[in-house]
């Protein structure tokens, strides 16, 4: 994959993308990352805001740079181009597994009041926000969705496995992990998980998913699909509740 960011302080992301998991996937080969200044694309004295027309607070950021920094990273290409936005479609695992599945991505960080809107309209694909606050600018936002892609790109994690039973990959929050010792400070491991039987241990793990999603997020049991087994599992653990 070949993920571009267009952003005012690309120095922000020298450290996250040379760390850790990124690193590892650029090494790989997995993904190219790369940050472009698209000050460099403005006209007088690297303008890039301006004062809206109509008035009001702050200042807006022109179409001219943003269009300009977009042509030329992706080269007469037509990516997904990402705005990250306080006012866009709430990023979820769902999202990060779907733009898992493309080659190429282009993320927009914005500062000050906001966007021209003749950027939404005419050059980006996709609105993302990470939550409903704000920040001061959509690098942090834009490194959260493109650390949550990168770790779903084949071969990146180690264990192919570890990704799918993830909190909401299956919808649920994920099951409680435990490892050595066996026991610690008088606390010990559940015995079913040092039985060496993989299908309870498999059923345990399934039950303890429903029981904390239940517990922590239940919204998300409202949207899930479950079969007769996990509908059985969550009527027994709501009467445990009462």
């Amino acid at each position: 994959m070949n993920i571009q960011v267009l952003s005012l302080f690309p120095g922000m992301f020298e450290g996250v993308f040379q760390q850790s998991i990124m690193k590892k996937a650029q090494d790989k080969g997995a993904v190219t990352l790369g940050v472009t200044d698209f000050r460099e694309f403005a006209d007088n004295k690297r303008q890039v805001d301006d004062y809206p027309y109509g008035g009001g607070a702050g200042m807006v950021l022109k179409p001219e740079p943003v269009f300009r920094a977009a042509e030329a990273v992706t080269e007469n290409r037509k990516p997904r181009i990402i705005l990250m936005c306080p006012q866009g479609e709430r990023f979820t695992q769902q999202k990060a597994e779907e733009l898992a599945q493309e080659e190429e991505l282009v993320f927009i960080c914005g500062h000050y009041e906001g966007y021209d809107e003749r950027i939404r309209e005419h050059l980006v694909t996709d609105e993302i926000s990470i939550g409903d606050f704000v920040l001061t600018g959509g690098e942090l936002a834009a490194m959260t969705v493109i650390d949550s892609v990168v770790r779903l790109l084949p071969g990146v994690l180690g264990n192919a496995e570890s990704p799918v039973s993830d909190s909401f990959s299956t919808g649920f929050l994920e099951h409680p992990h435990y490892t050595r010792p066996a026991e610690f400070r008088g606390l010990t491991v559940p015995e079913v998980l040092t039985g060496g039987n993989h299908a309870k241990i498999d059923a345990w793990r399934e039950e303890q998913a429903l029981k904390r999603t239940l517990e922590r997020r239940p919204d998300l049991l409202e949207q899930a699909t479950l079969t007769d087994t996990q509908k059985k599992l969550l009527e027994k653990l709501k009467s445990n509740l009462k």
